[in-house]
């Protein structure tokens, strides 16, 4: 009887498994054949599409290649960075909705006759070869009249192809940021500026050699303590810092006070003669029983401590006899060595040499908030290649701008920002702040920052460029909301290989958002999902 119903509860549990088959079979199958749209894509909707990366079959590569651009030529150069400070004319491009970022790549459909003799020109230029400048260029919210940014970065064109109707297929990846000085067109119509190359600073690190186990100036004076350096694994155990790189020049005293400015290393060096001369004023003020209490020298100044504590005596303890004096002595030195094995040396030891406290060198230490950083941004989108950036977080500050779920106009403050540590910062405060993504338009909310997914190898946030030759920043999210489909779904010139996309409005207000893209073969995961302009979301941050 027992096996009978063990046999009835298997056979139910396989008719189970094969109708589940059979109505995944379906769904994709509706997909395929443009049949029934509307309900298959609720139901792929209503059902959690993010799942693990294990659960995904799309190869993320082909996004980042652009092959929707065709076969196109590796240029094989690879330009040296340019000095900081210097200035030079280069070609520039002026992009509504995009802000390009150091190592960010960035493809263009080049069709206007003017900006592709801006391309010529770069490629045989001698200052600069193969290298444009990129500028985002906006409207005015106010009077819709054409604005400029004034910091851009330069790109460096990697492969490039001319098609026969005389276009250019282009894809560049960002090099150096740049501010702009001036701006002009030459008599052939290509968009021309001189730049200047901004000077990037070194990523700091707290100073540890002012934070180790280093006795302050004044007491290493007055107490006999080893004067021996600490090593740089017990300086990491006591401050709780990487060690990055312990060669580092920021890892010493010279090193700390070089990166200041003449006026802050005054006022460093008034604050630690301050600090020290007090502490020496302090000693020589206290009296004879507190020196006592604290100086273990030898036998000398066991001596003096003890004739020291008779001075301080009442004149009655001085008709004691010796034997008094001989049990006083044994009693002072029990207390002294009651002391010497109380006295906590390594709080002595770990006084800071520096002005301000530990804590606020750390909050501008770069690869102590890159390391909080890429911590915060792998909870939300859960990419494993934040661990090798971790150690170079001048290309994490720049790479986290660049994918980051906000507007275009806060990724342009942020590639802005002056300062490797003040950038970071910045980007921690927006992962802790950022949740809601929103419509620019109408503020309707239609997603949420752990609604992203990965569908390429360079991060949740890319940017592409149509047929037309208009370039689109794209967040890609597996859940989206309040959105509504226009038109019928078009395989050619996708963006993601295997995908079909759709025009995606707002249903509230009917601005463009951007694209569902569905799954035009069955093998293919996830089934679909959503693309979104970055220049339509919202500025609110709360």
């Amino acid at each position: 009887m027992d096996d009978n119903e063990r046999l009835l509860a298997r056979e139910r549990l396989q008719i189970e498994e094969i109708r589940a088959l059979d109505l995944e079979e379906l769904q994709v199958e509706e997909v395929d054949e443009d049949e029934d749209e509307d309900s298959s894509a609720d139901d792929e909707r209503a059902a959690p599409g993010r799942g693990t990366s294990g659960e995904y079959t799309f190869n993320t590569c082909l996004a980042s290649l652009h092959t929707y651009l065709g076969e196109v030529e590796d240029t094989h150069h690879r330009m040296a960075f340019l000095d900081g400070g210097a200035v030079l004319n280069l070609p520039i491009f002026y992009l509504e909705g995009v802000v390009l970022f150091p190592d960010a790549t960035l493809p263009l459909r080049v069709i206007q006759s003017n900006f592709v003799v801006a391309i010529e020109r770069a490629l045989t230029q001698v200052d600069a070869p193969y290298t444009i400048g990129v500028i985002r260029v906006y409207r005015d919210p106010y009077n819709r009249s054409i604005k400029f940014a004034n910091i851009g970065t330069t790109a460096e064109i990697c492969q490039y192809r001319r098609l026969e109707d005389g276009s250019l297929n282009v894809v560049t990846r960002g090099q150096q940021r740049f501010r702009l000085r001036r701006r002009w067109i030459d008599v052939e119509g290509a968009p021309c500026g001189e730049i200047q190359i901004i000077q990037e600073d070194i990523p700091s690190r707290a100073p540890r050699a002012a934070f180790g186990d280093l006795a302050p100036f004044s007491n290493r004076k007055s107490h006999n303590f080893p004067h021996t350096m600490p090593s740089h694994a017990s300086l990491g155990n006591s401050n709780g810092s990487m060690d990055v790189d312990n060669n580092s020049e920021a890892n010493s005293d010279e090193g700390f006070e070089s990166a200041l400015s003449l006026t802050e290393r005054r006022i460093h060096q008034s604050a630690i003669d301050s600090c020290y001369g007090s502490d020496v004023m302090d000693e020589s003020t206290s009296s004879d029983g507190e020196r006592s209490e604290f100086q273990f020298q030898g036998s000398q100044s066991k001596d003096s401590d003890s004739t020291d504590s008779l001075h301080s005596c009442p004149e009655s303890l001085v008709d004691l006899g010796s034997s008094s004096i001989s049990e006083m002595q044994s009693s002072k030195q029990k207390d002294l060595n009651r002391c010497w094995r109380n006295t906590d040396f390594k709080q002595i030891r770990s006084v800071p040499r520096a002005f301000w406290p530990y804590w606020v060198y750390r909050m501008y230490d770069s690869y102590s908030l890159a390391q909080r950083a890429a911590d915060m941004w792998k909870q939300i989108v859960g990419a494993p290649i934040m661990d090798g950036l971790v150690k170079k977080p001048d290309l994490l500050s720049f790479y986290i701008a660049s994918k980051i779920p906000v507007s275009e106009s806060t990724r342009q403050e942020l590639l802005e920002i002056d300062g490797i540590s003040y950038r970071l910062r910045r980007e921690i405060e927006l992962l802790q702040t950022v949740n809601l993504i929103r419509c620019k338009t109408c503020q309707t909310v239609f997603a949420r920052r752990s609604d992203m997914l990965v569908m390429s190898s360079e991060g949740p946030l890319g940017a592409y460029v149509n047929p037309s030759g208009c370039v689109h920043e794209i967040m890609t999210l597996y859940k989206a909301t309040g959105l509504a489909l226009t038109g019928l779904a078009v395989k050619e010139y996708s963006w993601f290989p295997g995908y079909a996309w759709t025009i995606t409005k707002c249903a509230t207000c009917e601005t463009h958002m951007g694209w569902l893209f569905t799954a035009t073969k069955k093998n293919l995961n996830p089934k679909l999902f959503w693309g979104i302009r970055s220049s339509q979301v919202s500025d609110d941050l709360h």
